[in-house]
This record gives structure tokens, C-alpha cells and sequence, in this order.
């Protein structure tokens, strides 16, 4: 991937600089979420774009030159391209980028319509710099809205095991299955990471890399165990199915491992396979199997297979009334898993009289790549400039659209008296949450990964 920041960019940026008004000197512009799907937003992600992307010398002679020259092909005109505005940030500034950014402590759950990071040029000469990175910084969009399904699934799950079962069970009740799913493997490790700031199973090893890389640790972040998938059971062919079953407890005598089971009939491997044949083998088993759904109607088919494995391996009644299996079977669900279906199957588990202890859930596509900017309503823009020498308040307000006014002024994040956030002027009482994470080439603010989990468990 090419990182030659002066092609990370809209192209209509690259004509931007001669459309301000005459004698502007400063562009102040922030990002927020103007609403969407949840309430809340997580800030993740920035400190990545930051060390990738934007710190340290990024313009050099090599890349102007680079630039000037795909700019003339893509809009067929030589002098378009600002190559002195370029040439001066490289003179004046040995080629780090003259702006300040302004941001809301990583792994912090903010209520929606509220500043979440602000960036202004520090150079008079380079007003036209703050938006012409809009592009590359709104893609913290991403992280965020993983981050922040990610959050609500937990605390959805949270209300059912404080309902049905054991609270301390939350870490793994979530498990990341959707590396193959995004569309690279950038995506896997930002979104991967994502979801580990609020739990702690998953099968995306990119988001191990990438937490090390860039959030300055060594520790690892997420788990996971042995699992089968169904060429490694359907190998076995459908007349020795149970041999495949049988295998997977022998070659992983103990502790966890989960095991497909619906290559051919859920129900009967659950009830004869498993229930029957193997009966003894996973009573006897010095750890949890992990039986494994992976079609049909997952409310359905969940609730199914639990009575049928409780009728086979026996349930306890937990002190709040719901049944519990065996502690040597449990389920993971990891087909048609999204924030609607868990909670559909938790719902009809308890009215089923089962306690959310018995499920897992691994959640793909609809974790990682089923979800977009307008999730939550990213929007990065301008609401303040200097032109003239005088301060003034932009914004914008379509008659057509009340949605999408935004914010005027220079702004800040403060803490309110009942403990929520809300953006002010800057000059306003409060103090600033934002604190300034880069400034003219340099990250002036870093955080370790236990850094983003407390901040996340602090705003929970």
C-alpha cells in the first residue's frame, strides 16, 4: 500500500487550497457522531493512523514528485496540484505536517452528537492541511463503530447473565470470527482490536499484531482454543461421524475445545453422537466440550439443541432459577450472529427456562465488515476559521436535512455535573477532555492497550 500521504486524499481536496477566501490563515475542523444505531460512541483507533500514516517526516522530495505527476494524468492539467504548498511544508518544516490534533482518551464511550477529536493547522501558510487529511482521519470511523457494537453486544449480554446466571463469565461470551470476512487485513487488525477492548476471545490473529505494533505492549489481548471446522469432520465421511467426535476428545484430552457438529443433523449428533455414544467420553473429559451449530434458524436450533443435551448430559437449577448443563458441555453459536439474533436467542433461552451460561457466540462478518460510516453517523467538519486576521464561526445548516447542521467555534469535551459529557465552546467553564495527541509531526499522547480497556471500563 502506498503511504505517500499526499495521495491519501479525495481528489477534489487536491483543487481546495485556492477555494478559501482570500488571507485565511487557519482551518479549525472536529469529528463527531451525529447519532446512528446506539447512543454511544468508543473512540479507538486514532493512535494507529497517527504512527502509519501521519507522524514523522512524510513529505519528501520523492513523493511531491510522485504526486505532482499522478495528479497531472488523473485530472489532466499540470497545474492543479499544490506542489508549493507541498514544497513548503517539506523547506519549513522538514516535511512533518504543521497541525495539532485534539482527541477524547482512546477506549472512552461518549454520547453521540459530541466532539470527539478536533485538528487545526499550526502554520498561517498551510489553513488549506487541516481538511485535505479528512479523508485519512474519518477512516477512525471504523474502529469506533467496531469498538462500539462490540460494547453493546457486551452489555446486552451483561443484562442476561445478571438475569440468568454469573456476571463474571462476560470476557468470553463474545468471540471474534471475522478475519475472513473484512476486506484486508488492515481492516482485520484495526476491528479485531476493536472488539478486544471489550472482550477477550478471539480468532483473528491480526488483531494480536496489530495491538502489539501499535498500542506499545507485548501482552497478548486474546484467546482462543481448538477448534474443528467441517472439512476436518466431513473427512472423516458421514458413516464414521462419530469418529471425527471421537477424535477431537482424544487428541484434546483436556480443557476447552469446541467441535462443529451440523455437517449432517444437529439434532442427532447432539442426541445419539454426542449424547449417546460419546456420552461417557465427555462426562470423563477433564474439561469443556464446546458443541457447535452452524445452520438453520439460530433461535431455533439453539434452544433445540440445548434441551437435547440436557436431557443427556443433565442441568443444575443456579440460584436464580435457570437450568445450566453439565459443566463438561456448553454451546457456541456462529452462524446468523449479529446484536438483533443474541438477543433473540437469549430471550428465548430464558423463556426457555436456560441461563445465558450455556452460550457463546462467535460473530463474523457482522462484527468486523457488516457496518459502515452511517452506522453511527461519522462526520468530520469544519467550525471555525481565521481569515483577515479575524475569528469566525462555520458551519452548516441544509433547510432540507436538520441532521446534518453542525457545530460552530472552537470546542471542548467536558464532564457534566451528573457525570455525562458535553460539548462547549472552548472558552466556556470545564475542563478540556481532549488532549492533544499529535502536534507538528510529533504523537504527543500515546496509550498502552490497558490503557484503552480501563478507559473503556471506566465510561461503561
Amino acid at each position: 500500500m502506498n503511504r505517500n500521504i499526499i495521495l491519501l486524499t479525495d481528489s477534489y481536496k487536491v483543487s481546495h487550497y485556492k477555494q478559501y477566501p482570500p488571507k485565511t490563515t487557519t482551518i479549525y475542523s472536529y469529528f463527531e457522531s451525529r447519532g446512528g444505531m446506539f447512543d454511544n460512541v468508543v473512540f479507538f483507533g486514532l493512535q494507529y493512523y497517527l504512527r502509519e500514516y501521519l507522524a514523522g517526516q512524510v513529505v519528501t522530495r520523492d513523493r511531491i514528485n510522485e504526486a505532482a505527476l499522478l495528479y497531472e494524468q488523473h485530472f489532466g492539467n499540470p497545474h492543479l496540484f499544490n506542489r508549493a504548498g507541498w514544497e513548503y511544508i517539506l523547506q519549513r518544516h522538514n516535511g512533518r505536517l504543521p497541525v495539532r490534533i485534539k482527541a477524547v482518551p482512546e477506549g472512552s464511550s461518549i454520547p453521540t452528537h459530541n466532539v470527539l477529536m478536533t485538528i487545526e493547522n499550526t502554520d498561517p501558510a498551510c489553513y488549506w492541511l487541516t481538511n485535505f487529511l479528512e479523508t485519512l482521519l474519518v477512516q477512525v470511523w471504523y474502529g469506533c463503530t467496531v469498538a462500539t457494537q462490540s460494547r453493546e453486544i457486551k452489555r446486552l449480554i451483561s443484562q442476561f447473565l445478571h438475569e440468568t446466571g454469573d456476571p463474571l463469565l462476560i470476557d468470553f461470551k463474545l468471540h471474534d470470527f471475522g478475519f475472513r470476512g473484512v476486506s484486508s487485513v488492515e481492516s482485520a487488525g484495526i476491528g479485531g482490536a476493536a472488539h478486544l477492548v471489550n472482550f477477550m476471545g478471539t480468532d483473528t490473529v491480526a488483531a494480536l499484531t496489530f495491538i502489539r505494533e501499535y498500542y506499545n505492549t507485548q501482552q497478548c489481548y486474546g484467546f482462543s482454543i481448538p477448534a474443528a471446522e467441517h472439512s476436518t469432520i466431513t473427512s472423516w465421511g458421514r458413516e464414521r461421524e462419530v469418529d471425527a467426535y471421537r477424535n477431537m476428545l482424544i487428541q484434546y484430552p483436556e480443557g476447552l475445545v469446541a467441535c462443529v457438529s451440523d455437517s449432517y443433523d444437529i439434532f442427532h449428533a447432539c442426541d445419539v453422537l454426542w449424547g449417546e455414544i460419546l456420552h461417557d467420553d465427555v462426562l470423563q473429559r477433564k474439561g469443556t466440550l464446546v458443541v457447535r451449530p452452524d445452520s438453520g434458524n439460530p433461535v431455533e436450533v439453539v434452544v433445540q439443541v440445548l434441551e437435547i443435551l440436557g436431557r443427556r448430559f443433565g442441568t443444575e437449577t443456579n440460584n436464580k432459577g435457570f437450568r445450566v448443563l453439565h459443566p463438561n458441555i456448553r454451546v457456541i453459536q456462529g452462524d446468523g450472529v449479529d446484536y438483533t439474533s443474541i438477543r433473540e436467542i437469549l430471550s428465548a433461552m430464558k423463556h426457555h427456562g436456560w441461563s445465558a451460561d450455556n452460550v457463546a457466540f462467535g460473530m463474523g462478518g457482522a462484527l468486523l465488515q457488516k457496518l459502515n460510516r452511517d452506522t453511527q453517523k461519522f462526520a468530520f467538519k469544519c467550525s471555525a476559521a481565521v481569515v483577515d486576521g479575524e475569528e469566525r464561526a462555520v458551519y452548516k445548516q441544509p433547510v432540507t436535512d436538520s441532521g446534518k447542521v453542525s457545530k460552530r467555534g472552537r470546542l471542548k469535551l467536558i464532564r457534566t455535573e451528573n457525570n455525562s459529557f458535553a460539548t462547549v465552546p472552548q472558552h466556556a467553564e470545564g475542563a478540556d477532555i481532549l488532549q492533544t495527541v499529535f502536534e507538528n509531526g510529533f504523537i504527543r499522547k500515546q496509550y498502552s492497550f490497558d490503557d484503552v480497556k480501563r478507559n473503556a471500563a471506566l465510561t461503561n
